[in-house]
This record gives structure tokens, sequence and C-alpha cells, in this order.
């Protein structure tokens, strides 16, 4: 039996205190983003591709549209927010520096208010993470913003027969370090800037390339309470190359990175509300 007063388990409720806060993290965020430049957009809660950005369709909550094509909640919001613009909108408007304050859904009723940030044809990740940490600051709120490279594990599966994507996935330490290949464990154990010169003379070249643009990047952003996590992999689909979170006490305050749409490179993120919310009302 379903009383009248129950919500969902994973649906969001906001009142009083909570809607207070969220209400004013999306005012701080969203100045500081007007002033960079970036517009606002709003899109749709139902889409038609939210399978090019999810990797398990089974957290995608489907329905089906009046011709029976299968459409899915609003699961992220990245690749529609490019899509539109570029696709839909692209005679209406040249600007491409867009932030979107919605909710995402996941199946089976997960529910997250998110503040996200897409800068269309820009390649360089400082360039919004260093507006992440604007926010962040601004918010009162010093988390750890750890940077990551979606390229290294590539490369590692297509060295390493051994190797999956899904061990880096689950970070399965233990089998990266059965390689007993002295580099790759010094990877495992990469924490901070300065430890990367002592790997470039190490690596293979490849490798080398894509560590220099981790060091280059902690060099780029304005908050020095960073560390590397080359062996992280992201579950997003699209995310290609640097990729970067920020983390307090296990809890992932945003997320975000370079990825390619079409042949379009852009860089984003996400600040998860929800989390802010907890976090502010303590």
């Amino acid at each position: 039996m379903i009383l009248e007063h129950e919500i969902p388990s994973g649906s969001k409720l906001y009142f009083g205190n909570s809607a207070k806060i969220k209400r004013e993290i999306e005012k701080v965020a969203s100045d500081i983003l007007y002033s960079k430049g970036f517009e606002e957009i709003v899109t749709p809660i139902f889409s038609y591709h939210q399978h090019k950005s999810i990797a398990d369709e089974r957290e995608l909550i489907k329905v089906n549209d009046e011709n029976n094509n299968s459409i899915s909640l609003r699961a992220d919001s990245t690749i529609d927010v490019v899509r539109i613009i570029e696709k839909r909108l692209g005679r209406n408007t040249e600007h491409k520096k867009w932030f979107y304050i919605q909710s995402v859904f996941r199946y089976p009723t997960d529910e997250q208010y998110q503040i996200g940030v897409e800068f269309m044809g820009e390649s360089k990740l400082s360039s919004v993470l260093n507006i992440a940490v604007d926010i962040f600051d601004a918010l009162e709120v010093k988390p750890l913003v750890q940077i990551s490279n979606m390229m290294i594990p590539k490369l590692l599966v297509s060295m390493f027969d051994e190797l999956t994507l899904e061990d880096f996935r689950h970070l399965n330490i233990e089998k990266f370090l059965d390689l007993k290949v002295d580099w790759v464990d010094k990877l495992v154990y990469l924490q901070h800037e300065h430890q990367v010169d002592e790997l470039l003379d190490m690596v293979p070249q490849e490798i080398k390339a894509e560590l220099l643009k981790m060091k280059n990047l902690c060099d780029a952003i304005s908050c020095k309470n960073s560390v590397l996590a080359p062996m992280y992999y992201a579950k997003m689909l699209y995310y290609d190359e640097l990729f970067f979170r920020v983390i307090d006490k296990n809890e992932v305050f945003a997320r975000g990175g370079r990825y390619k749409n079409s042949e379009l490179s852009s860089v984003g993120f996400a600040i998860y509300t929800d989390v802010l919310i907890e976090t502010k009302a303590k």
C-alpha cells in the first residue's frame, strides 16, 4: 500500500532550508557563469539520444512517442545541449558558451539536480575547470580536484592483452600490479604533479604525451588542492581525454572533461547540486 504522502525512492523534495540553499547555490553559480559570458539553456526532459551518453542503457527510463519511437527521460545533459545548439539552433545563434540548471533521471526513480557548463569548440579543459573552482570558492567549499586522462587507460589496454577497460572502471589495482612492469606500478601510485617528471623517462612515448597533458592542466588551474589519478576511467561514453572530479570525503561534487560530438571538440562539467545542499545544510 502506498500512502498519500509517499514519494518514490530516489526522487527529490526541497522545502524550507534545503530549498533556500538550493536557490542560493544556483544564484551564485549563474551569476559567475553570466559574468564569464555563458548563456542559459533548458533542454527537454524527453530525448531520443540518451543512449549516446549513457554507458549502461538499463539506467535509462524509457517510454514511446506518438509514433512508437523509443524516447527516454533526460539522463545526461551534455550531448543534448551540444546537439540542440549545433543542429537545431545553429542558424539562430553562434554562441558557444552555455550552462543549464536542471535534473537528470536514472532508472528506476533516481533524480539528480545539476548545474552544468558546456563550452563548445573549446579544447582547453582549464577554461572551464577554473570556473568550477571559482564557483566552489564563492560557495566557501574547498574540495579536492582529481585529474585523470581517459587516453591512458585506453593506451594501456592496447599495450597489455591482460587488461580491459572494466579493470580501470573498477580500479582493479591488483591486476595492474600483477603485470610486474615498473612504470605501470609507478602510474598506479602517481598522485602529485612533481612525481610526473620521474616517470617521463620510463614510460612509452604515447603515455608520456598524455602525462604531460595532465601536468600542464595542473599548472593551468587556480586550485592547488589537486591530485593526479591516471588509472581512473569515467563511465560516460563521450569523454575522450582529460577529465576531472571534484571530491570531498568520498562525495563527488562535480565531474567534467573534454569530449567530442561528431568532429566538434568541447569541454564542460556538471556540479551535483544535491551533494552541495547536504554539505552546506550541516
